[in-house]
């Protein structure tokens, strides 16, 4: 199992990244800290992971999913639509690897927007 912590301003998330080759190299470069964009609603940032599309990805993602966005080399966050959206499932700009799931109340990260920064770390089990 791969827990991982999210942080971001005072609200602190725990999830799980999945058993793939790309989620593996997310977990891989864990700790990270870094200043995030907004896209609606989803946090997405640059991190130091180089991988292509794999069997995950898609474009139908949920409240709370984490995706690993190739062009960007970013990880996405998603937490409530996108300007994509026409629903209230987040929809990302592109296909995105799922790579793992928030375990709490992903919506909570919206009252932390402004935070400007976003904390990744791994949890002991």
């Amino acid at each position: 199992m791969r827990l991982i912590k999210i942080t971001v301003g005072d609200v602190e998330l725990e999830a799980e990244l999945s058993g793939t080759a790309c989620a593996g190299a997310v977990y891989d470069a864990l700790p990270m800290e870094a200043a995030f964009n907004t896209w609606g609603d989803e946090f997405y940032f640059e991190i130091p992971v180089k991988h292509d599309l794999d069997k995950t990805a898609t474009t139908l993602v949920k409240v709370g999913d984490i995706g690993y966005w190739p062009p960007g080399s970013a990880l996405a966050i998603f937490y409530g639509p996108t300007p994509a959206s026409t629903s209230e499932d987040p929809v990302p700009a592109s296909e995105v690897n799922l790579v793992g799931s928030i375990k709490g109340d992903a919506k909570s990260l919206k009252g932390v927007a402004g935070a400007g920064a976003i904390r990744i770390e791994k949890v002991s089990t």
